[in-house]
C-alpha cells in the first residue's frame, strides 16, 4: 500500500525469508561459520537454539544455499524436517522421502534397513548426509528416541548421517534432562543464537529498505533507536515494527517516519510490555543485591548492630507517633466530636 509514497519496488519487511534481504549479524556468522565446519567435518550433533524471530529458520535456508554452492558436484544430501508432530514411522518415511530415496515397505524395521543402505551408498560415494529439523523443541520424547537412535548409524570411521537440531530455548532446558543424557552426551556442537544488537539493528534495517529500492533514509536516528527498544533487536519483530510504522507514517504522510509514529504502533500492537515487566525485575534484583552487600559491609566492620540500633530506634519513634495519634482521636471520639 505504502510502497510507491516511498519509492519502493516491493515491501521491505515481509515477515517471510527471501534470501535477496538476508542480514547476518555477528552472531549469525559465527552460528552459520559454526553449522558449515560441523556439517563439512562430520561432527555428527549440532544443536542451535535461539528465541522466536531470532532468524534461526533464515539461517537454516541460508546453510542450505550454501552448502549447494560449495558442493558443486552435490556431495551433500540434505532433508529438511519443519514440522515434527510426526509419530516414529512417518518420521522415518518422512527422511527417506526428503532424501528422494523410494520408500519400500510398511514397517519401521523395513525403513530403517532402507535407510542404512542408503547411508552406507552414499559414504561410499564420499557424500554427506544431513538431517535438519527445525522446531525441534517440539520433538516428543519418542522423536528424541529415534533422533539418538539415528544417530548410532556409523562406520568404524564416521557418522553416517549429520544431524541438526534447531529451536527455541525450551530445547535446552528438554536435553538437560536426566532422560535425555544419552543424547545430550552425543551433542558436538551447540550455538545460541542472540537477538540483534543497536547497531545491528540499523544495519538491518538499512539493508531491507536499499534492497526494496529506498534511496534513502525512511526513518528517523531516534525512531530507529525505538523501533530497537521496543524490538529487543528480534528480526520478526523489527519488520512489524517497520511494516506497520511505514503504514501509519503513509496514512499521515510523512515521508521521514519520526519516533511517535513508531511508539504509536508499538501501543497498538503492544510491543515493549515484556522488557518493562524484565526491568522492573532487574531493578528489584538489584535493590535486593544491594541492601545484602550492605548488611555484609556493615556486618564485616563491625557496624551492623549499631545500625540495628538506630533503625529500631526509628521505628520506636515511628510507632510512639502512631500511638499517640491513635489516643488523639480515640479520645476525640469519647468526647463526642466526631
Amino acid at each position: 500500500m505504502y510502497e510507491s509514497f516511498y519509492g519502493l519496488r516491493e515491501n521491505p519487511f515481509e515477515v517471510t525469508p527471501n534470501p535477496d534481504y538476508l542480514y547476518l549479524g555477528e552472531n549469525h556468522r559465527e552460528a552459520l561459520a559454526n553449522l558449515l565446519y560441523g556439517v563439512r567435518t562430520k561432527k555428527g550433533f549440532i544443536v542451535i537454539t535461539g528465541e522466536v524471530g531470532t532468524g534461526k529458520t533464515t539461517l537454516i535456508h541460508y546453510l542450505l544455499n550454501k552448502l549447494d554452492k560449495l558442493d558443486g558436484n552435490n556431495h551433500t544430501k540434505t532433508a529438511f524436517l519443519f514440522n515434527p508432530k510426526l509419530t516414529a514411522n512417518d518420521f522415518i518415511q518422512y527422511i527417506l522421502m526428503d532424501l528422494g530415496v523410494r520408500v519400500q515397505g510398511q514397517t519401521k524395521a523395513e525403513y530403517l534397513y532402507n535407510l542404512h543402505r542408503y547411508l552406507l551408498n552414499a559414504y561410499q560415494k564420499d557424500e554427506r548426509v544431513v538431517l535438519i529439523v527445525d522446531e525441534a523443541h517440539g520433538l516428543n520424547p519418542e522423536l528424541l528416541e529415534e533422533v539418538r537412535l539415528l544417530s548410532n548409524l556409523e562406520t568404524s570411521k564416521s557418522k553416517l548421517i549429520q544431524i541438526v537440531l534447531v529451536g527455541q530455548p525450551e530445547l535446552d532446558k528438554t536435553l538437560s534432562q536426566p532422560a535425555f543424557r544419552q543424547l545430550r552426551q552425543r551433542i558436538n556442537m551447540r550455538y545460541h543464537l542472540p537477538p540483534l544488537s543497536r547497531k545491528e539493528t540499523e544495519e538491518y534495517i538499512e539493508k531491507r529498505l536499499r534492497v526494496a529500492g529506498a534511496q534513502g533514509p525512511l526513518f528517523t536516528k531516534k525512531a530507529i533507536k525505538e523501533i530497537y527498544r521496543k524490538s529487543g533487536g528480534i528480526p520478526r519483530s523489527i519488520n512489524i515494527l517497520c511494516d506497520n510504522a511505514l503504514l501509519n507514517g503513509f496514512a499521515l504522510y510523512q515521508k521521514i517516519v519520526d519516533v511517535r509514529s513508531v511508539r504509536e504502533v508499538a501501543k497498538d500492537l503492544k510491543f515493549g510490555k515484556k522488557s518493562r515487566s524484565i526491568q522492573v525485575w532487574f531493578i528489584l534484583c538489584i535493590s535486593i543485591a544491594v541492601v545484602i552487600l550492605l548488611f555484609a559491609y556493615l556486618q564485616k566492620s563491625g557496624y551492623l548492630l549499631p545500625f540495628l540500633k538506630e533503625v529500631l530506634k526509628v521505628f520506636q519513634y515511628i510507632k510512639e507517633i502512631v500511638m499517640r495519634e491513635i489516643e488523639y482521636f480515640s479520645n476525640f471520639f469519647k468526647a463526642g466530636f466526631l
